[in-house]
């Protein structure tokens, strides 16, 4: 008989999860936990079955733009994924969006939230985009207080009803740049029947969505961030027709292919300024928050399925005499992924933790600093971690890993964005920089750390708690050294703003393994903190300005 080698399988994402599991152990209170169970188990179960068998068999199925009917009439439809149409109905009934603003679980409603996505969302086709920029549409509108946009959106953003349950866009992205939205060129103009924005978006996922927040500027207003203004648009009218609004094309993108990313004209569209006419960029700081950890989530729950799928394959694929998941090699490469995997999670969750904090106003004053810095570090950190990962975990099948149709190609090419959107790791790290000058965040960080490495006991971990110090401590001696010289200072922030990153995950990490430890659930996490320590977590290293402008001049 010819040999045919079996597939990875999936089983309960919750029941494979003991990273999950200990986590939520440690952080819910236990009537809490308890009360979550059967959530968990059902949306666990779904991830990794009914779904992920669904987003196998959706593959080749792409969103398509049709722009005009057979009679010539512009009609600009986008048809999304069947799964995508399934995914949106899970989300209103599940409250994937909705249990961040129920707060049932008081300032855990975060952590609820997010659980219930990372079980699923790695088999709903990159769905968690537009629940991405949901959530933070709905965190936007009320961190700006506008009652009649509240009134209006906010029971559609959060609703538990498929037939009410609105997404937002969110449409920044202009030719003139991504990262630099001060250079939006859209322009907002008074109309008799309200205020109309004209321009060009480049670059809009959730094309789909039942509205959007935007940039414009409104006629008059100054250049850069502080003259532009953010408006509320509802992407149709009430006669059913695109509210001024003409798809361009689809983008055809590396990954997050599910996606319907588009170019938009916006001509004559009508609009509703959310906050005023001016300081757009600053009253996105609660949308950024928002999306910026779904981002970091997103990391980590792509890292996790990336390598449940290596476990299970090393165990049925057999080489060269054993199977992969008995060759010392293939094992140690593998182990060295988990440790990161581990690392991001719980930096990834921390940020959540600190989001709810802050939205449920039980923040202290030190974990407002905290969350500041925490944010951009967590997106910045796991979407460099998720690319390595899914890159070797691609490798680690070999020529299978490298064919579509075993869906593992679509892994690695879907990850590539968590490191660009929402900001680059250049951009995220001079973000960095700048929560740390606003004065404060370093030092919260510091001490949050340093707390956390406080509570290693077991001497296995020591070696880490040292190494985490150390990193520490040279992080801070480069900064104020390079504080003498602006260009050192930027030249040098991406490879400091990665060593905060790790060094916190490592941190992190000691703790967590300390409570596994204490608490019954084994030495694995003891095993991923040494391993992620020998990853290595500081990146300092002094460089050579002239040297890098003659290797790209």
């Amino acid at each position: 008989m010819s040999f045919f080698q079996e597939p990875p399988r999936l089983g309960n994402q919750y029941d494979d999860d003991a990273l999950l599991r200990s986590y939520l152990d440690r952080v819910l209170p236990r009537d809490m936990r308890v009360g979550l169970e059967d959530e968990l188990q059902e949306l666990g179960e779904l991830g990794g079955g009914y779904f992920y068998e669904y987003q196998l068999r959706d593959r080749l199925n792409e969103p398509v733009l049709t722009q005009w009917d057979p009679w010539g009439h512009r009609v600009d439809h986008i048809e999304v994924s069947p799964l995508w149409k399934e995914a949106e109905t899970l989300t209103a009934k599940r409250g994937l969006v909705a249990v961040a603003y129920e707060q049932k679980n008081g300032d855990r409603s975060r952590i609820h939230q997010f659980a219930l996505n990372y079980l699923v969302q790695p088999s709903l086709d990159v769905y968690s985009c537009p629940l991405a920029m949901t959530d933070g549409a709905a965190r936007t509108l009320l961190a700006l207080g506008n009652q009649e946009l509240i009134q209006r959106a906010l029971s559609h953003l959060t609703s538990r009803d498929p037939k009410t349950f609105w997404t937002s866009g969110q449409w920044m992205t202009e030719r003139t740049g991504g990262s630099d939205v001060g250079l939006t060129q859209t322009v907002a103009r008074q109309s008799p029947e309200g205020w109309r924005l004209y321009g060009t978006k480049w670059f809009t996922s959730a094309t789909t969505a039942q509205m959007a927040l935007t940039l414009g500027r409104p006629e008059g207003n100054g250049p850069g961030g502080k003259g532009l203004a953010i408006f509320y648009v509802e992407t149709r009218g009430a006669d059913g027709k695109l509210n001024g609004i003409q798809i361009n094309r689809l983008k055809d993108k590396l990954g997050t292919r599910k996606v319907p990313t588009a170019e938009l004209t916006l001509d004559g569209t009508l609009a509703v300024p959310v906050a005023g006419l001016t300081d757009g960029i600053r009253n996105m700081a609660s949308m950024l928050n928002v999306t910026r950890t779904w981002n970091a989530m997103g990391s980590a729950w792509t890292m996790r399925r990336a390598l449940a799928l290596a476990r299970d394959y090393a165990k049925r694929r057999v080489q060269f005499g054993a199977p992969l998941s008995e060759k010392p090699l293939h094992v140690d490469t593998l182990a060295g992924l988990e440790a990161e995997f581990h690392g991001g999670f719980l930096l990834a969750f921390r940020a959540v933790e600190l989001l709810g904090k802050l939205e449920a106003r039980t923040a202290t004053e030190e974990e407002l600093l905290l969350q500041r810095l925490v944010t951009p570090l967590a997106k910045l950190t796991t979407g460099r971690q998720v690319v390595h990962v899914t890159s070797e975990v691609v490798e680690s099948f070999g020529g299978a890993g490298y064919v579509e149709d075993t869906g593992l190609p679509r892994v690695l090419a879907d990850a590539q964005v968590l490191s660009i959107w929402e900001g680059t790791t250049n951009v995220l790290s001079l973000d960095t920089l700048r929560a740390m000058a606003k004065g404060g965040a370093l030092e919260a960080l510091y001490t949050d750390a340093e707390r956390r490495l406080g509570t290693a006991k077991d001497a296995g971990l020591r070696p880490c708690v040292a190494a985490a110090q150390d990193a520490l401590e040279k992080a801070r001696t480069w900064v104020m050294k390079a504080m003498e010289n602006p260009a050192g200072v930027e030249a040098g922030a991406r490879r400091f703003s990665l060593t905060l990153g790790r060094t916190y995950e490592l941190a992190l990490l000691v703790e967590h393994a300390q409570w596994c430890l204490d608490n019954a659930h084994g030495p694995r996490a003891m095993a991923a903190a040494r391993r992620l320590m020998r990853n290595g977590v500081d990146l300092i290293a002094d460089m050579d300005l002239d040297d890098a402008r003659l290797l790209v001049s």
